[in-house]
């Protein structure tokens, strides 16, 4: 490496630390605490996903709009899902943050690459929202109109914490983390640096699908766990983020589906 390119490196590096991961980890940090501040106000009740059209400024923006008892209800949860994904997500996916920047830093347009990058991967956890919202909705319509179903409620906490527990064994769990745990080589396989908006977005929209894939059983454990508990949110973005980042995070999956399995099996027994 010559002198220059070996000056140009370190100063990219030095860019790298001193500017670009402050403002990720700000950004982390104001969702964490948007979301913090959102639990203990008022409006905290809509982190929850429930009736929200009952009572409150949201019942009055329903009866003041078109379709406002759809709309506001969707508007309210995009942006408590948008903020726990950022809270949650966007630690786990550093690696490929920090490759992609590392690797776009020379190109005049990087700052904008790397929004796209970020906007793809969310618009992929966006999707699984508004999916995940739909199956809840309908769960919550099902107890409505079926009594029955409503006094045994239980049973679809722990049907989730089963199924969270029992995907961490699946052969698709570990292939998609392995594409989670090797950023660099996953973007050196799908980058070509021709027309770079477009590839950017599509990067960060693959690579959302795998995170999804990944942990789209652990993220729905929050509807069982309740969407508003920070504590609840913090643990399982600790356990994801060790899952894809640290050396022997691979080996977490397991020991993690036997504890929800036997959590499972504990709610199971209490209930009974």
């Amino acid at each position: 490496m010559s002198r220059a390119a070996g000056l140009a490196s370190r100063g990219g590096a030095s860019r790298h630390y001193q500017v670009f991961f402050p403002l990720l980890a700000a950004l982390i940090a104001c969702a964490w605490v948007a979301l913090w501040a959102w639990a203990r106000s008022p409006y905290g009740r809509y982190l929850e996903h429930g009736d929200w059209t009952a009572s409150g400024p949201a019942a009055l923006l329903c009866r003041a709009i078109p379709a406002g008892d759809v709309v506001v209800p969707l508007v309210l949860y995009a942006a408590a899902w948008i903020l726990m994904t950022a809270a949650m997500m966007l630690p786990t996916t550093l690696p490929l943050i920090n490759a992609f920047d590392r690797l776009t830093a020379q190109r005049p347009d990087h700052g904008r690459l790397v929004a796209l990058l970020l906007l793809g991967y969310m618009t992929a956890w966006g999707a699984f929202g508004l999916l995940a919202h739909a199956l809840h909705s309908a769960v919550l319509s099902l107890l409505a109109g079926v009594p029955a179903l409503a006094w045994h409620g239980w049973l679809i906490g722990v049907g989730i914490i089963a199924l969270a527990g029992a995907f961490q064994f699946s052969r698709f769990k570990y292939q998609c983390l392995e594409k989670c745990r090797t950023p660099l080589s996953f973007i050196m396989a799908r980058w070509r640096g021709q027309a770079e908006a477009g590839h950017a977005f599509a990067l960060g929209v693959q690579h959302g699908l795998f995170c999804v894939g990944c942990c789209w059983a652990l993220m729905l454990l929050m509807f069982g766990l309740g969407a508003g508990s920070l504590g609840w949110m913090l643990l399982l973005a600790a356990a994801m983020a060790v899952e894809k980042n640290v050396r022997w995070g691979r080996f977490l999956r397991r020991p993690l589906g036997v504890a929800l399995l036997s959590w499972a099996v504990v709610l199971v027994a209490t209930h009974v």
